[in-house]
Formats: structure tokens, C-alpha cells, sequence
């Protein structure tokens, strides 16, 4: 699948491994949170970047104590319906402090994108063909925003509260 990041298209390093399969002893790798309870002790001694793929009723909590030890986390979006993922990234960030990348795979939608990005996620596996200008251009649809977020935009309480008295 296409990876959107920073706005724009770019190839993808990572492998996503399945669960019997062979993981790449150089090449950065994305392991089931199964595999990773299965062989933390084996996969924590890899030269190469380490990812790890939670369902959407995987808790990140369950990697808390591991966070260090991963490049990338990838939440998975099963059906648009289900928003699990958006509080997950939002939990890696701002509870846990997770500094590398927060990846939104599954069924990933334009609609949602501004609001992942506020959430946390960086890098979005996109539908093949998607225009990345659309997503942009979804992205700057809103100019302010109520809420704080993981994001480092202010709020629109922040602005009035930066701005000199008359």
C-alpha cells in the first residue's frame, strides 16, 4: 500500500511480517503484538528498527514498558467505524511519550486524516491511487480548533490567551 507522510507519497522501508514468517535480519520490521509477546526476548536484539501492529483492541498499554524498544507502532483502523485507534495514538503520545512513529493502517480515510494527525499518527497507509493533494487539502480545511491535542497546534483559547488586552 501507498505511505502517506508529510504530505507526501514516499516508499515505504518496512516490512510488515506476518506471524510465521521469516523476519529480515537488516531491514526495519513490523511484528504482530502476538509476536512480540512470543519472542520479545529474540526481537529485542535486532540491530535493525523494530515495529509492532496493535489491533484496535490491543491496549497500548500492554507495550508501555517496551515503547523504547520500537521505531514504530502501527494502529490499525479495521473498519471507519471503529475510532479505538484515534485514542490509542493519543494515549502513545501523550501518556507514554512514544516519539517515533505512529502509523494508521486498515481502512484509512481522507475524512479522518486531519484528525489522526491531531491524534498523533504521522504516516498513513493510503488506498493505491489516492491524490495526496486531497488529503492536504482536507488537513487545511480548519484554521482553529477548540480542543488541545497531541498536535502542537493551539487552541483557539490558547490564541485568545497569547494575544495583548486592549
Amino acid at each position: 500500500m501507498p505511505l502517506l507522510k508529510d504530505d507526501a507519497l514516499i516508499e515505504d522501508a518496512w516490512v510488515a511480517v506476518a506471524d510465521g514468517g521469516d523476519i529480515p535480519a537488516s531491514s526495519p520490521a513490523i511484528v504482530s503484538l502476538e509476536r512480540w509477546t512470543a519472542g520479545s526476548r529474540e526481537l529485542a536484539g535486532r540491530n535493525a528498527p523494530l515495529g509492532v501492529r496493535l489491533r484496535s483492541d490491543q491496549s497500548p498499554a500492554g507495550i508501555a514498558g517496551d515503547l523504547h524498544r520500537f521505531s514504530l507502532v502501527a494502529l490499525e483502523f479495521p473498519t471507519f467505524k471503529d475510532g479505538r485507534a484515534f485514542s490509542h495514538a493519543r494515549l502513545l503520545r501523550e501518556r507514554y511519550g512514544f516519539q517515533g512513529e505512529i502509523r494508521a493502517v486498515g481502512k484509512v480515510l481522507k475524512d479522518q486524516y486531519l484528525f489522526m494527525r491531531r491524534c498523533g499518527f504521522d504516516a498513513f497507509e493510503i488506498a493505491a491511487g489516492e491524490d495526496p493533494a486531497q488529503w492536504r487539502r482536507g488537513a487545511e480545511a480548519f484554521s482553529a480548533f477548540y480542543q488541545r491535542a497531541a498536535d502542537a497546534r493551539p487552541s483557539v483559547l490558547d490564541l485568545r490567551h497569547a494575544q495583548p488586552a486592549e
